[in-house]
């Protein structure tokens, strides 16, 4: 791995973590000192025929490889580019759709990959139904969690910007699950409707079914917003992670502590689903208003969260 110290390197661990793959490809390019000419003739001599026009639209996110060959010279740049293994061809994730199967989806990961509760947020999905499941591409989701002074949680709210895979979509059910407590006992909205609720009071789960002011044709956008608030009987708040089933643009998560209720350290974690171990990452810092974060980009399915120590 090439040393980071100043220049483009020394951002390039987190960038490699984090992406996009076409800033992460930029940088390291730059880190290494390599003409794209040069890289260029150092993959035909590897075997690999790829234009330095396609390196060049690579690096400025005009277009990423999807085909064998293309994901080939990648495995090759990543040892010309002195990286980890794996390290840029992870940031590409899922290959996008085309042809027939565009504005289709089939789901990456099913609630039970991404819902420890699953047994219990069955039935309530079933009452509900989501006729529009796996429909809405998420182009941006921030959510900013508040933890209060007691170390419990008190609020999770959410806004997200989703762009209709095709004609017709005209809602979302917003899913809440309070890890060893209670559900949420209070919910609010904008820029929707609430339509059903479903609460399974064993087991901290809720489902909420958001309609549109407007069926959403093929490609359009829209924005919600809303809230699950916790009035108590929470137990200590160690972690909170939002699970993706299917891949997404960008996701910001806010982490608030009350003033009594600093942690001492924070850390990024990350599960590819809810039976594999939860890793740490990078550890976080906590800012002067006490409030710690990550920013994802381009979301592979997967659990994505922050956990902290308060001792």
């Amino acid at each position: 791995m090439t040393q980071q110290t100043e220049g483009p390197g020394a951002i390039l661990d987190d960038v490699l973590r984090t992406g996009p793959f076409d800033r992460a490809l930029h940088l390291a390019i730059q880190a290494r000192g390599l003409s794209l000419e040069r890289i260029h003739a150092r993959l035909r001599n590897r075997g690999v025929n790829v234009s330095v026009a396609s390196l060049s639209y690579w690096q400025r996110g005009r277009c990423r490889p999807e085909r064998r060959q293309s994901l080939r010279a990648v495995e090759e740049l990543e040892e010309i580019l002195g990286l980890p293994p794996k390290s840029l061809i992870a940031l590409l994730g899922p290959r996008r759709p085309r042809g027939r199967w565009l504005g289709k989806t089939s789901g990456a990961l099913s609630y039970r990959d991404v819902c420890s509760a699953y047994p219990g947020l069955r039935p309530l999905l079933g009452d509900i139904g989501d006729p529009v499941d796996g429909q809405l591409e998420t182009l941006s989701h921030h959510e900013v969690y508040t933890v209060g002074p007691d170390h419990r949680e008190r609020s999770a709210r959410s806004r997200i910007v989703f762009r209709a895979r095709r004609d017709g979509v005209d809602r979302h059910v917003a899913i809440h699950h309070c890890e060893g407590g209670p559900p949420p006992d209070g919910f609010s909205s904008e820029m929707c409707r609430v339509g059903r609720v479903r609460v399974g009071p064993d087991d901290g789960l809720t489902a909420v079914e958001l309609l549109f002011d407007h069926p959403l044709a093929a490609g359009e956008t829209y924005v919600v917003e809303y809230e699950f608030s916790c009035g108590g009987g929470q137990p200590e708040a160690h972690r909170y992670v939002r699970g993706f089933r299917f891949p997404a643009r960008e996701y910001l998560l806010q982490v608030r502590f009350a003033p009594e209720a600093t942690p001492r350290r924070c850390f990024r974690i990350w599960q590819p689903n809810v039976g594999a171990v939860s890793t740490d990452g990078q550890e976080l810092r906590l800012n002067t208003w006490d409030t710690v974060h990550l920013l994802e980009h381009e979301v592979r399915p997967g659990l994505y969260g922050i956990r902290w120590d308060w001792t």
